[in-house]
């Protein structure tokens, strides 16, 4: 396969005005991208080897394709990770992948990233350059390097030459449970994963990804720096979600495609009713990442013009393991998807998955040797079933899994049907600790109004939909918002911390 690299040189040659990505102050053309991209990663090169690790910390701004690309260049492993990580998270990551520089906003949202640096890096042994990305106005900030002075440094050398299946990136896990895992991929399995887009996803030269999901999530970087070079489409950042402004946004530019969680559907679906608009170019909306209920994909469908919106399954190891149903709206609401390129089987109820888009590995040996089985497929913790069409459905986490009286409940089950009660805009179902029963389930909800339901009528609502009384949630909590992590994920674990301390 080629490389991403090769993939940009073909663009610029081939296509030099070409937009590939672009934000609220700049739009970056194939011959631009090239010509910065070259620049940085020399740059690179006279501060450290080929194979180092380039980490970078910033908002979906274009300057990330620059850092992106220009550390791809200069065969560097390329380490993203969100913004909204903090100084712990940040100390073990850079520590963890032997990071040699990172990348980060002077400020942003008003946090200040370059005092976190100082703090971080004073504690590391081995602490990587900090380079400040629209900070001091191209300027040295108290002593530290901008992307503006690396740019303009002289170009000079011989730029080393990729192996398609060396590592190019390592993405961090969440870290729920446990350290987080530095998750490995190569050129090879990323070509893969796009060449897999393009196949399922209606993808055509030309077409617009609107791009809201965190650039240093798998999903976000995938849409901003790996499809507009190897798929011909463009992509359009937002730094911030905002529905309405989402809105205006895809009709400016046209946009076909978007993807991301549970969220971004529902204000998006919200946003464009307000407007009046059914979004007339969009053809594809992939929703994954989070708990998806199987009624808002039929809303959206319904709704929007054209467009194909489907479940997906994934993980940042097997990224997009299920390519949804868009040519089935039952099948796309109901089910997690077809498998695309990956060879999925559940196991004793665990979903396994390998394939060409699987990832070469952890970095550390050791986190390998119970994640995958004797065939070689990765365990992916999940819960879930095939059906008889081929689909996949994810019934919930092996460690999200509530034992209560022996009986085992399925939190997934529960929230896909509590978010259809009028009454709840938000729903996640947790298990706290219990000395009798062993646990005890505990619905976190945010009200639709200004009233919410109670234990009794939950039970209610889901004894007249069949479900087994002893999957009724025994408590509820009224919150504002459920705690979710930058890609839409709702972090259970924080909810259950919260729970826990109150009872």
């Amino acid at each position: 396969m080629i490389t991403l690299a090769d993939a940009l040189h073909a663009a610029a040659r081939d296509t030099p005005d070409r937009v590939l990505v672009r934000d609220d102050t700049a739009a970056l053309t194939c011959a631009g991208l090239l010509s910065a991209a070259t620049g940085l990663a020399h740059a690179l090169l006279r501060r450290m080897p080929s194979g180092s690790v380039v980490s970078f910390t910033v908002p979906n701004w274009h300057e990330a394709a620059v850092i992106y690309l220009g550390a791809t260049l200069a065969g560097m492993v390329v380490n993203p990770i969100l913004p909204s990580l903090r100084d712990h998270e940040l100390s073990f990551i850079l520590a963890d992948a032997h990071s040699r520089a990172i990348f980060i906003p002077e400020s942003f949202g008003g946090h200040d990233y370059a005092a976190m640096l100082d703090r971080v890096v004073a504690g590391l042994d081995s602490p990587p350059e900090v380079v400040v990305v629209r900070g001091g106005a191209g300027q040295a900030v108290a002593g530290r390097t901008t992307l503006s002075q690396l740019l303009a440094e002289p170009a000079g050398g011989e730029l080393p030459v990729l192996d398609p299946g060396a590592t190019r990136m390592i993405m961090y896990t969440s870290g729920t449970t446990g350290r987080p895992k530095g998750v490995l991929h190569s050129h090879d399995s990323l070509a893969a994963l796009i060449a897999q887009l393009g196949r399922y996803w209606r993808i055509d030269a030309g077409d617009t990804f609107l791009v809201p999901s965190p650039i240093a999530h798998i999903g976000g970087s995938i849409y901003a720096f790996e499809c507009p070079l190897l798929l011909g489409t463009e992509a359009v950042l937002m730094q911030r979600w905002d529905p309405d402004a989402a809105v205006a946004l895809m009709a400016e530019h046209r946009c076909t495609h978007m993807a991301g969680a549970t969220p971004f559907l529902t204000g998006l679906l919200a946003a464009a009713q307000r407007a009046g608009t059914g979004l007339p170019d969009l053809k594809v909306f992939i929703c994954g990442g989070a708990s998806v209920p199987p009624s808002l994909i039929r809303s959206a469908t319904e709704f929007f013009d054209k467009a194909a919106v489907s479940r997906v399954y994934g993980s940042t190891e097997v990224p997009v393991t299920t390519v949804g149903a868009l040519d089935d709206v039952a099948l796309a609401a109901d089910t997690d998807g077809r498998p695309g390129i990956a060879d999925v089987r559940v196991v004793d109820g665990e979903i396994r998955a390998r394939g060409p888009q699987m990832f070469t590995g952890y970095l550390h040996p050791e986190d390998n040797h119970e994640s995958f089985d004797e065939a070689g497929y990765f365990r992916t913790g999940d819960l879930g079933r095939l059906t008889e069409d081929g689909c996949l459905v994810v019934t919930g986490r092996a460690k999200d899994l509530i034992i209560r009286n022996g009986e085992n409940i399925s939190p997934k089950e529960v929230e896909d049907i509590l978010a259809t009660h009028p009454d709840i805009a938000e729903i996640a179902v947790v298990g706290i600790s219990d000395p009798r029963t062993g646990e005890r389930a505990c619905a976190a909800l945010v009200p639709a109004g200004s009233t919410a339901p109670d234990v009794a009528a939950l039970k209610d609502f889901l004894v007249s939909r069949g479900v087994a009384k002893f999957k009724v949630p025994e408590q509820v909590t009224v919150v504002p918002a459920l705690p979710k992590n930058d890609a839409g994920k709702v972090l259970k674990h924080v909810i259950k911390a919260q729970l826990t301390e109150e009872s």
